[in-house]
């Protein structure tokens, strides 16, 4: 029952985040925004995100590894969750190291005033939130995997 209810948070909280990544990088593409509407927009987003999925991934990760102690007798199931473990913390990293320190300059900016680099740090943002799009949803796809395979022993 401790396991079912683990996977079950960690699909459901796991879900939430790269849902979240998922439509960022499907509705939010800021490379044709206006130097006004970015800094609105994204503004706005990391009002709302910044903390949240961070905190939601976090939570996620640590499931996974009290996951991966669960199944440890099925080694396999074990470092497939570990493997999946290290995606997300990579997604986690560049969120914290790439995306995050951009986030804390760009909330300074007004929508009036462009700096002189601002399509640059745009563009730095967008390269690590796709780092953290492609290792996240790789971790994601390695614990769905890891749920609805067959469990060892099993035909």
């Amino acid at each position: 029952m401790i396991l079912s209810m683990a996977r079950f948070f960690q699909l459901m909280l796991g879900a939430l985040v790269i849902g979240t990544m998922f439509a960022v990088w499907v509705g939010y593409d800021p490379r044709g925004f206006s130097y006004t509407t970015y800094v609105e927009l994204h503004q706005n987003s990391v009002r709302g995100l910044n903390v949240l999925v961070p905190a939601l991934a976090s939570i996620t990760i640590v499931l996974t590894f009290f996951i991966a102690y669960l199944q440890r007798a099925w080694r396999g199931q074990m470092v497939l969750l570990l493997v999946a473990s290290g995606c997300m913390i990579i997604a986690g990293l560049a969120t914290r190291f790439g995306c995050q320190p951009i986030n804390a300059i760009i909330d300074n900016w007004t929508a009036t005033t462009a700096p002189s680099d601002w399509e640059v740090l745009r563009a730095d943002w967008w390269y690590y939130h796709l780092v953290r799009l492609v290792s996240g949803t790789l971790g994601y796809a390695l614990l769905v995997f890891a749920v609805v395979r067959p469990q060892q022993g099993a035909g």
